[in-house]
């Protein structure tokens, strides 16, 4: 499963960003999603060093790992791995 979260319409509002971050992950928690894509746009790069930077505080034990985008600047995926049990 893949979530998605389209920042666009929310760059500017700083408590929308941080529950709309919150909300995906505790969403991938929930449906034990595989990955999920965050699409905080190319701009001047402040909000995708926002997600990063709130991703590693706030998330760090609950994801696998992240990756930028190498083909589309304006995008970072977020990779899960869940136990079976």
């Amino acid at each position: 499963m893949k979530l998605k979260l389209d920042m666009h319409d929310i760059y500017s509002e700083g408590k929308k960003l941080e529950s709309a971050l919150a909300g995906i992950m505790q969403e991938a928690q929930t449906k034990k999603a595989k990955l999920v894509e965050i699409i905080p746009g190319k701009g001047s790069g402040q909000l995708k060093k926002y997600v990063l930077r709130t991703l590693e505080k706030k998330y760090k034990g609950i994801y696998h790992r992240i990756e930028k985008d190498d083909k589309n600047w304006g995008r970072i995926f977020v990779h899960f791995r869940w136990n079976k049990s």
